[in-house]
């Protein structure tokens, strides 16, 4: 399928590459945040990371430079040098009056760990009190806009972009996957949270407001989780690495995020195939609004389920356990 016309070209990558330790590194961050929960190691991964970046776009900079500049040599500088130079290390370029900008893993490394450091800042436990809500508004919000931010008006590359209306239609097998996914959630959700016992990570919802507050915070994070992982985590790394590479990059934070969420247990067999799938979708469809639907389908079986857990007797026709 051809790329949507508002996404940013495709680079050429190779299949490894040694600039996949950074990534590594930085991604490694989210587990240290939401996992084990140990933020002085995050900080650690996340400066790693950025200086093994930089040292390596350093080192790529060198030998193109001076195949660009032939006459340049270890003693002058000649005229251009500057030039050169920027434009090997992602700097802008000057060509007929337009700015050129280069992909660098460098400045999009540091707008996924930006993002990182703005989640990892508030605890995660799900809460449904004013101030929780309040908290979580903030810093997820954050986390989506400031990387936007930044991207588009500090580096000039725009390289995070929102594809609501990507994808053109949606065929038959997406509304059969929808479907689908419908049935999975019904089936697996609930024997997952209650026999585990992981039902208890989310608050108790006896009352009409608080159902109700459980609804939209389900939903909103679920929304969010597209906005970060996919078009933020996902289109970033996907500039440097294949696409199966930086899908399993992506993965290891949104699987982060979720246990921390409440999704423990054995939750990983779920959620590690769920972010696979979720980045596999995005791909081929380039569309943003399919790939949250299909997220709100699957979270309103969850936000179901919750409810049957903390009110026997309500919902217990619904489901099987």
């Amino acid at each position: 399928m051809p790329a949507h016309p508002d996404a940013p070209p495709s680079p050429t990558v190779a299949a490894w590459s040694w600039r996949l330790v950074p990534a590594l590194l930085v991604c490694l961050a989210a587990p240290a945040f939401f996992v084990v929960r140990v933020p002085w190691l995050g900080w650690v991964l996340l400066a790693a990371g950025l200086l093994v970046a930089l040292a390596a776009e350093r080192t790529d900079a060198e030998p193109l430079a001076r195949r660009a500049d032939p006459t340049r040599t270890h003693d002058s500088t000649p005229a251009g040098s500057d030039t050169v130079r920027s434009r090997v290390l992602g700097g802008t370029a000057t060509a007929r009056g337009s700015s050129i900008r280069p992909p660098s893993l460098l400045r999009d490394l540091s707008l996924i760990a930006a993002g990182l450091l703005i989640v990892s800042a508030i605890p995660l436990k799900a809460e449904l009190d004013d101030l929780s809500i309040l908290r979580f508004a903030l810093a997820l919000g954050g986390a989506v806009a400031v990387p936007y931010a930044i991207s588009r008006w500090v580096y000039g590359d725009h390289a995070i972009r929102f594809p609501w209306r990507g994808g053109g239609r949606w065929t038959a097998f997406q509304w059969t996957w929808l479907v689908a996914v419908l049935v999975l959630g019904w089936l697996i959700l609930p024997f997952y949270f209650i026999t585990s016992g992981v039902y208890l990570n989310w608050p108790v919802v006896d009352t009409p407001e608080l159902i109700a507050r459980l609804f939209v915070g389900v939903g909103a994070v679920g929304i969010w989780d597209e906005l970060f992982f996919i078009c933020t985590c996902l289109a970033l790394l996907r500039r440097h690495f294949p696409f199966w590479q930086a899908n399993m990059l992506q993965s290891v934070v949104f699987v982060s995020f979720l246990w921390e969420l409440g999704y423990q247990a054995w939750g990983p067999l779920l959620t590690i195939p769920f972010a696979f799938l979720q980045g596999f979708i995005f791909m081929k469809t380039r569309s943003l609004t399919y790939v949250v639907t299909v997220h709100l389908l699957f979270d309103a079986v969850v936000f179901l389920v919750l409810v049957h857990a903390h009110n026997p007797g309500v919902l217990d026709g619904l489901f099987l356990v």
